[in-house]
């Protein structure tokens, strides 16, 4: 199989979350009026269900067509989900994806029937067009139907009003040349007026897990429901510093209890 241009990928996710995420661009402009800011993308976070045609595994295959293979995986008990980040084989400065699977059979029988009908519609459509990022693969969905999936789950709640798309786009810290690290990006953020996501404090990890994550609180933007616009929290931008282990090689992994915070960032104002 010939290897596609993650860049085209990449573009795509950005461009898509750029639109229902204003802080984002609002960040990288503030960055970019620093002066020669370097702006990496360290990762990117998807979100699925663990079923049909838009399982982990199913969206695993479609990333190795640009050149990713799975290189870690994550259990979150509390919130229900099963988790893989890919890695690019060959370009070591191309992001890593992260991505995170609801576990239905976890859940209540009215949730299941719920999500099983989008994923129904997910699989026929893709069985007519493939499978493709970013996109929705099913019609909007009610905003009672966000509202009672949201009582159980954030996580599916998010999903079901928003489809297979970049939940957030991270900062690489390391890359970053006039700060010096993560708690010079807090500050900066702050005196700027982003609100930060604090659960589980500001930062998230230590040098110990070689791994410092923060990020920013979801926009809340006016979403198409069927029937009409709602509020809610669409996508945030995390930062990342990673740090050197014992073998002196830079953590590319993910720690789980941190990661398991940053999925708050989302969460319902």
């Amino acid at each position: 199989m010939s290897t596609q241009n993650h860049n085209a990928l990449f573009d795509a996710l950005w461009n898509d979350y750029l639109a229902i995420t204003p802080d984002a661009k609002a960040i990288h402009e503030e960055f970019k009026a620093l002066g020669d800011e370097t702006i990496i993308n360290d990762h990117i976070a998807l979100r699925t269900f663990n079923e049909g045609a838009i399982n982990l595994d199913h969206i695993g295959k479609y990333l190795e067509q640009f050149g990713y293979e799975a290189a870690g995986e994550y259990h979150f008990e509390e919130k229900k989900l099963y988790a893989k980040h890919f890695q690019h084989k060959t370009d070591e400065d191309a992001p890593k994806i992260f991505v995170s699977e609801l576990l239905l059979e976890e859940f209540s029988a009215e949730l299941q029937m719920f999500c099983r009908g989008l994923i129904a519609e997910a699989n026929w459509n893709i069985r007519q067009n493939g499978l493709s990022l970013p996109s929705r693969p099913w019609g909007k969905v009610t905003r009672e139907a966000y509202e009672r999936l949201l009582e159980e789950s954030e996580y599916a709640a998010w999903l079901a009003a928003f489809g297979l798309r970049a939940n957030h786009f991270t900062v690489s810290v390391n890359k970053l040349k006039g700060m010096k690290n993560i708690e010079a990006v807090n500050q900066f953020l702050k005196d700027k007026g982003f609100e930060l996501n604090t659960s589980g404090g500001e930062i998230k990890g230590n040098e110990e897990v070689c791994l410092k994550q923060s990020s920013t609180m979801a926009n809340i933007v006016d979403w198409e429901f069927n029937g009409g616009k709602h509020p809610i929290r669409t996508c945030f931008y995390e930062f990342a510093e990673r740090f050197p282990m014992e073998n002196g090689e830079l953590y590319h992994g993910f720690v789980a209890a941190s990661a398991d915070k940053i999925f708050e960032s989302t969460n319902a104002a």
